[in-house]
């Protein structure tokens, strides 16, 4: 059994930055990590790169040849990767036996919640290698700075959750900038507990461009209070203690704290309610995740 996450989220919101911290994060807690870039876009990786998607597909080839745009490009080579499934599992498999893995997606959102190639190609690889993944899914943190924002947010985390299928952690990512970008309306916690959004339309109603949504707006709110099953954690890649606890929930959401152990369902149960102890992790103290992390970037 392979453990892993799939990394998600809109352009900007550090995909690719959170690969490279919580790639190191793991290997300084103990695990063999293996990230696998299928982002054709991303030629530029600040992380070593076990699979890259650049030797099935290029982007840039994409769009010569069949002269389309970025996004369609993008279409395009998901659909080329699930139709390829086979080059990507062998690729996979030398690494099953030891490895922890991170999947690097492209930054296009379509592809998760309106197109389904990237869904196969995930749902693929759980049933033919046996693997137990949780879709990370960053947004950034500076959405919560405007309501209207943070509503899209709320509506592309929903509908992300809703096609995927999977193990699902939303997280505010850079939330260290958050405070560069103004005061916010409300304390954190109303943000990522997604409370009362009752009082957020008050505020949409005093702005001229969003006034005239009302309507719209309380609408697309109920769905999301309806639904209920929307929430975020908190995330700076650069702090010890904030990787530690994003990995501890991704840890309980796909399995990982079970792994090896031999228990009735009581003693499941009561492991994952249960606060994780930092001693889980194998945290060797001497080692500073902050200063390796800045070295290395």
């Amino acid at each position: 059994m392979v453990f892993g996450q799939v990394v998600i989220g809109p352009p900007g919101s550090g995909k690719t930055t959170y690969c490279n911290g919580m790639s190191q994060f793991l290997k300084l807690i103990g695990r063999k990590v293996a990230v696998i870039n299928l982002d054709p876009a991303n030629d530029s990786l600040p992380y070593e790169c076990a699979i890259n998607i650049e030797d099935l597909i290029k982007l840039s080839d994409v769009m010569t040849e069949h002269s389309l745009g970025p996004n369609g490009g993008l279409v395009y080579c998901m659909d080329y990767l699930e139709k390829n499934i086979d080059w990507l599992k062998s690729k996979l498999e030398p690494l099953l036996k030891d490895h922890y893995l991170l999947f690097d997606f492209p930054g296009q959102v379509e592809l998760f919640f309106l197109h389904s190639n990237a869904k196969n190609v995930v749902m693929k690889l759980i049933k033919k290698l046996n693997l137990r993944l949780t879709a990370v899914h960053l947004v950034d943190a500076h959405l919560c700075s405007d309501p209207a924002k943070y509503v899209s947010a709320l509506i592309l985390s929903l509908s992300t959750m809703l096609h995927l299928e999977l193990p699902h952690v939303n997280v505010l990512s850079k939330i260290d900038l958050i405070e560069s970008y103004g005061k916010l309306s409300f304390n954190l916690d109303f943000y990522t507990d997604v409370q009362d959004l009752s009082y957020l339309q008050h505020h949409l109603d005093q702005d001229p461009r969003s006034a005239k949504f009302r309507k719209l707006t309380k609408e697309l709110c109920d769905v999301i209070e309806d639904f209920s099953i929307v929430n975020f954690t908190t995330l700076d890649i650069q702090d010890k203690e904030s990787v530690g606890n994003l990995v501890k929930l991704i840890d309980k959401s796909n399995g990982y704290i079970f792994a090896g152990i031999d228990a009735s369902a009581v003693e499941f149960s009561k492991i994952a309610v249960r606060q994780v102890d930092w001693d889980y992790y194998r945290d060797p103290s001497h080692l500073s995740f902050n200063s390796l992390y800045l070295y290395n970037m």
